[in-house]
């Protein structure tokens, strides 16, 4: 765990991506990105990051158009927990702060990045309990959109699900399962992870739908895409082969229910125990 393989964005960015021509932007996220690749565990907190006025207007942004939205839409789970992190619309969260809460509640950490991880490296992190964060902020010409994980998506959309046991305790089961794993299961896991961890729903009743997905909590166009009913809504079996993971085409076009949390991690350690089967291990 101690190098780490950033196998996209970070200050590198595509020529679609919002920030492209804006060379003061580049410059910002290089910097940020920086920190993180300089910082090691045992050197001490993660460093804080002074946002700018821009910054801080995104993110004042984004958490006020989410949060209005969160009570008809969110798990109960999500609403319970969001409160200990005390966000407020004036002031970004810096990484440690939102760390030393975790730890207060799950006993999960935060450790930052400087872009996306190897599929591999970011799973085996969730084993121990460790959540790679982004610490820079999505381009403020459009401040509801973000072609990759930023710190809006991190903090409003994972972090006060990891404040839930049951939901930490799921987590850590798809990083376990990848632990040893070769490069197919590692790739069928990271789909797992996609339509949980980033786009899942779960059930609550008998007759409601509430999303506990990082990607679904932290998207506006994403919440009322679901709301639509659009969207092909079918029961979360990681045994079953998973659809191609969408990045760019637009909203998902299916999502997967969970019955439980409890339920869904019983059901990827029973995967992880098939794939380490040594008479019948389990294939796609």
């Amino acid at each position: 765990m101690s190098t780490l393989w950033v196998a996209g964005f970070g200050s590198d960015l595509a020529e679609d991506h919002p920030g492209f021509h804006d060379d003061v932007y580049k410059r910002r996220r290089a910097w940020i990105s920086s920190l993180a690749r300089e910082h090691r565990v045992s050197s001490g907190p993660i460093p804080r990051v002074e946002y700018t006025p821009e910054e801080v207007a995104t993110w004042t942004h984004v958490l006020s158009k989410l949060k209005d939205l969160f009570p008809d839409h969110a798990c109960q789970q999500y609403l319970s927990s969001f409160p200990y992190f005390n966000f407020q619309g004036d002031q970004v969260p810096q990484l440690e702060d939102i760390s030393q809460v975790l730890k207060s509640r799950t006993n999960w950490q935060v450790r930052p990045v400087a872009g996306l991880l190897h599929p591999r490296d970011f799973l085996a992190g969730l084993a121990f309990k460790c959540f790679h964060s982004t610490q820079y902020l999505r381009h403020h010409s459009q401040p509801s959109y973000t072609p990759e994980p930023d710190l809006c998506h991190e903090l409003i959309g994972h972090m006060p699900m990891l404040a839930n046991q049951g939901y930490a305790d799921l987590v850590q089961a798809i990083g376990e399962a990848s632990l040893g794993a070769d490069d197919k299961m590692v790739w069928h896991l990271t789909k797992v992870y996609w339509y949980t961890v980033e786009f899942g729903l779960i059930r609550e009743g008998r007759d409601h739908i509430k999303a506990f997905g990082a990607g679904v909590l932290s998207s506006y166009g994403e919440l009322k895409h679901i709301a639509s009913g659009a969207p092909d809504l079918l029961p979360f079996d990681p045994f079953q082969k998973l659809p191609k993971m969408s990045y760019k085409d637009g909203y998902q076009k299916a999502y997967f229910i969970l019955d439980s949390f409890e339920d869904a991690e019983q059901k990827l350690r029973a995967l992880a125990r098939a794939m380490k089967d040594p008479v019948q291990p389990f294939s796609l």
